[in-house]
């Protein structure tokens, strides 16, 4: 039986499909699709955001067009602006850099007392000096107090929480809320003290509210701001790091506990200076980094912060419009930011296994 041989020659593979893959320029993005449609969805919120700052200073202005009326009532309205702005900044910076020190979403800056020591302190204001309590403690002295006290307070906790053999994150927040806790129960103590004009005027102080906040506030306020979320956005990539946890931080050659006491005390100065210029708004920070997180899809925190930033001005400003020109509520923003954004908490916490 004959056998035929085959040549030795070279066997090509047969040609395979190519995937097409796409491949960004930054890390931050596993495709070009997510990439693109990050900044769209950037392109979008700057879009809504100019047409909500349009409307709010622009809106149903009674003085024609052009006069000094008109511009005077501008400026007013743009003051507004600059507080929705600030407290935007302030809130949602806050709140993605807390959460990231802590390793957990479900949480907020608001955890560690700071809005429970603000209504302290008006609350002791008005129960020890009486009704002139709220002009004595107006202006930008009293505002700078206010400051120094809610961000000593919190160092405070830090120092001494976070140091030491059996320092921890865990305990820090657990005595956060009880110091918290406590606080506002000293305040509703002192509340129920007061006689019913007092506690008028004390509530209309405790409400959330871009009315509560002086114009002479801005100038100290502005630069506070703008230097403690610049910084958290500077050091955006040694936060991406911190939020992989202690010992991945360490094993990547960062100081864990020293990068923790800078972003908690960046995270304190922008928090106080919200507080202190508007007043409690205990759920507005959590409701923007979680929609950021959703919209962003990215863990980058330089990508995360303007999101969250453009979606706090979307949502609070956009409230700030409506219930002022269309329903003359102005001073309820606060109440339904708080009542999505603690409906939201909830919704959170509910499936938070398939976060």
């Amino acid at each position: 039986m004959l056998e035929k041989t085959l040549p030795d020659t070279a066997v090509e593979p047969a040609p395979t499909t190519a995937v097409k893959t796409e491949h960004t320029g930054s890390g931050a993005f596993a495709t070009a699709r997510q990439q693109r449609r990050y900044w769209i969805l950037v392109g979008a919120l700057v879009l809504l955001s100019v047409v909500v700052a349009v409307g709010i200073v622009t809106w149903n202005n009674p003085a024609p067009f052009g006069t000094a009326g008109f511009w005077r009532i501008t400026q007013m309205r743009a003051t507004n602006l600059v507080v929705i702005a600030i407290v935007v900044v302030c809130q949602a910076v806050a709140t993605v850099s807390f959460q990231s020190a802590t390793n957990n979403r479900i949480i907020t800056p608001s955890i560690m007392g700071f809005e429970a020591l603000y209504v302290a302190i008006q609350t002791a204001a008005i129960f020890f000096l009486g009704a002139v309590g709220v002009t004595t403690f107006q202006g930008v002295p009293q505002f700078a107090l206010m400051l120094v006290l809610m961000v000593g307070f919190s160092l405070m906790l830090y120092g001494w929480l976070l140091s030491g053999k059996y320092g921890n994150m865990q305990v820090m927040l657990l005595v956060g809320i009880v110091l918290g806790g406590g606080l506002g129960s000293v305040a509703t103590f002192m509340q129920r003290m007061l006689t019913p004009s007092e506690f008028d005027i004390l509530t209309a102080k405790l409400f959330g509210s871009v009315s509560n906040a002086d114009a002479s506030y801005l100038p100290l306020a502005i630069p506070l701001c703008i230097a403690s979320a610049g910084t958290l956005w500077w050091r955006s990539r040694r936060l991406d790091i911190v939020a992989l946890g202690k010992d991945m931080t360490t094993n990547l050659g960062l100081n864990h506990r020293r990068e923790i006491m800078l972003i908690l005390f960046l995270v304190s100065v922008l928090m106080a200076t919200t507080t202190a210029l508007v007043g409690p708004m205990t759920f507005l920070g959590f409701l923007v980094a979680t929609l950021a997180y959703q919209f962003a899809a990215t863990h980058d925190h330089r990508f995360v912060f303007p999101v969250a930033i453009l979606t706090g001005f979307v949502i609070l400003g956009g409230a700030y419009f409506v219930l002022k020109n269309i329903f003359y509520a102005e001073g309820a923003v606060s109440i339904i930011i708080e009542a999505v954004g603690g409906s939201v908490f909830l919704y959170v916490i509910l499936r938070k296994g398939r976060l």
